[in-house]
This record gives structure tokens, sequence and C-alpha cells, in this order.
């Protein structure tokens, strides 16, 4: 039987997160020092220390476990990789990344690099679990590398959309479906 954690662990590490997030908002993450942090979260740097080895780790812990959950549960609820499913997985994406250059306007572009790298992990991972589930005969190195190419193209098609287009999420979505069905038939395809 799994070891339940210590409610009081648990909840010193979201005053923690919380703390840095708000943090964030105020200041650009280079300037934020471990004391700034303990200072706001109200505890001392051996707490701190507990539970985060360092700024950088704690950033990762707060996209990957608070901020990354919505777009985690956004994928998870797809069974299978379809049209409603790459709108979906688009917008969803499209969404965070302007939260949080909202929330967190100075930090994002410290954050960027890492929250690129963690959300195409993430959605790697899930479509992978989905396509694994949709096509069970294929071989798992065509899985892989089409959730591979799946997560990189909807992320790079988020960054194209932020940067070069001025038409809602929505209509933007509608140009790019097309060609990742087309390139998602050919990846699950076995290899010639």
């Amino acid at each position: 039987m799994p070891e339940k954690t210590d409610p009081r662990i648990l909840r010193t590490r979201k005053l923690i997160m919380d703390a840095f997030m708000t943090l964030s908002e105020k200041k650009k993450f280079k300037d934020i020092t471990i004391k700034d942090i303990t200072q706001e979260a109200t505890v001392n740097r051996a707490t701190f220390y507990y539970h985060f080895t360092d700024k950088y780790d704690l950033l990762d812990k707060v996209l990957k476990e608070d901020l990354m959950i919505n777009v985690c549960q956004e994928i998870g609820e797809h069974e299978v990789i379809n049209e409603e499913t790459i709108k979906s997985v688009f917008l969803t994406v499209t969404k965070f990344n302007a939260s949080m250059s909202t929330r967190c306007p100075d930090s994002f572009a410290a954050f960027t690099d890492r929250i690129e790298n963690l959300i195409k992990e993430d959605m790697q991972q899930l479509f992978l679990t989905i396509l694994s589930k949709q096509f069970p005969d294929q071989h798992e190195h065509s899985l892989r590398v089409a959730a591979v190419m799946l997560s990189w193209s909807i992320y790079g098609a988020t960054e194209d959309w932020k940067k070069n287009c001025d038409l809602p999420a929505e209509d933007y979505v509608a140009y790019v479906v097309p060609y990742i069905m087309k390139g998602t038939d050919s990846l699950i395809a076995e290899p010639i």
C-alpha cells in the first residue's frame, strides 16, 4: 500500500510554490532569490531546500505540477487522435502560454524554453499512450515517432500562431489540422 504524504509537507510545498508564482508576477526570474521565496512563503531556508534543490528545480516543479496539470488533463481526456483532439490540444496550449505570459510577463522569457520542453515532453507521453491504445498492433518505434511529431508539430504551430498570425486561434487551427492529420496517417503506417 502506498505511503501517504503528511498533509503539512504538501501544504508547505504548495506554500513555497505559490510564493514563487507571486514573486514571478512582480520580478524577473533572474532577480528572484531563495531569500525572497522563503520570506514570501514564511518558511526558512532549510525548509525550502528540503523540498527543492534550487530555484530552477522549483521552476520545473511549479510548471510540471501546478501549471501543466490543465494541459495534461485536456490531452488525457482524449481516447483517439483525431481532428477534435488536435484542435483541443492546440487551443489548450495557446491558452496556457497566454496565461503564463500574462501572469508572469517579466519572467515569461526566462520560462519559455523550460515551458516548451515540458509541454512537448508531456504531450509526447500522452500522445504515445493514446496512440498505443488506438493502434495496438503498430510497432512501438512507429508510435513513438508519431507521438514526437505530433507534440512538436502542435507546439510549433502554437508558436507560429503567436508570432506570425493575427487570426483567432480557433481559425488558425483549421489550417493546422489537415497537415497534422495527413502526417499522422503516414506516421502510423509501417516503414517501407
